[in-house]
């Protein structure tokens, strides 16, 4: 076996890891390859300045593209060695990762790389989990090895998640660049992230969407009442790059996770990006820590109207070869 991926390897590996999701699927990054490593560099040209003033989520989202790559290199066999911010003077060089064959490929690392393709998110009403003390146990054990702290928020904490949401909106409402960027990412159902509803009226809790635009944007506001979903909240010791990028790992593995258990899942970042709204969160998850990411999850529903994944850049777009 050779000590090194052919870059037909690194190729497929990093068009499956592109399935990623990321803020309003701006898929923020780019892979080079020199032959031996692979680095992961973010790319700013395609933060959304209005949404993510200072990039937080676009490092949250290089960081779930991240760690797709290492489960999708697992898949062909190899392991990841994987050196974050290796360049203090290159910030936008966010990882580099060098590669070592293995003979066996696990079941589980198997089901991992598959549920890449099969992840999708779901903004539709979600069952109660059964035995979730099990699940709750495997998904902090998870988002542990990330530096991660996983939280799970009580059904009575939904009435501040909506003051939370409440606040947000009040705030984003007067935020014309804010709208400006959102008008024109809701327009362009081609970059959307594909939400899987029992039917199209049904696409958010009062608490789990973003502002609108204007009224007849698509998004329209649904009583679900019988959503059992159960809400996640991944935060870090800090909130410096470092941080973000292990949360966006933390992220990946969760979503994952719950792919391969046959959960459905939605994440939520819209919460964390004011101050104020943030700290409403910080005080439900009753500990020092800065929140980054909410998740939705659940059982999905029976009745599904399934629509195709939204199309990702083409891997010739976002991976360069060097020799």
């Amino acid at each position: 076996m050779p000590s090194t991926p052919s870059t037909d390897v690194i190729r497929d590996a990093v068009a499956l890891a592109c399935r990623a999701p990321s803020l309003h699927n701006t898929q923020p990054w780019r892979w080079v390859f020199d032959g031996v490593a692979l680095h992961l560099f973010s790319d700013p040209a395609r933060m959304l300045a209005g949404t993510d003033a200072f990039g937080r989520e676009m490092v949250i989202s290089c960081g779930v593209v991240l760690d797709h790559l290492v489960v999708a290199m697992a898949g062909q066999r190899w392991r990841t060695e994987v050196h974050r911010y290796p360049d203090p003077q290159r910030r936008e060089l966010l990882a580099s990762l060098r590669f070592s064959p293995v003979m066996l490929l696990t079941n589980a690392e198997h089901d991992r790389a598959v549920a890449i393709s099969r992840r999708h998110t779901s903004r539709a009403p979600f069952g109660a989990v059964a035995d979730w003390a099990h699940y709750e146990s495997v998904l902090r054990s998870v988002a542990d090895d990330y530096d991660v702290d996983l939280s799970v928020l009580p059904a009575a904490a939904h009435p501040e998640l909506l003051r939370a949401a409440e606040v947000y909106a009040s705030l984003r409402g007067q935020d014309a660049q804010y709208l400006a960027e959102l008008r024109w990412w809701s327009s362009h159902p081609d970059v959307v992230e594909q939400q899987v509803a029992a039917d199209p009226g049904a696409s958010r809790p009062g608490w789990a969407g973003r502002v609108a635009p204007q009224r007849d944007s698509g998004w329209d506001e649904a009583d679900l009442s019988d959503d059992r979903a159960t809400v996640l909240v991944l935060s870090t010791p800090g909130d410096g790059p470092l941080d973000c990028l292990r949360c966006g790992e933390a992220l990946s593995a969760v979503l994952l996770e719950c792919t391969v258990a046959g959960l459905a899942t939605c994440p939520l970042t819209h919460l964390t990006e004011l101050p104020a709204s943030r700290d409403i969160l910080a005080a439900l998850i009753g500990r020092v820590a800065a929140p980054q990411v909410l998740v939705r999850l659940g059982i999905p529903p029976q009745e599904r109207n399934l629509t195709a994944h939204t199309a990702r850049r083409h891997v010739a777009d976002v991976l360069e070869v060097v020799s």
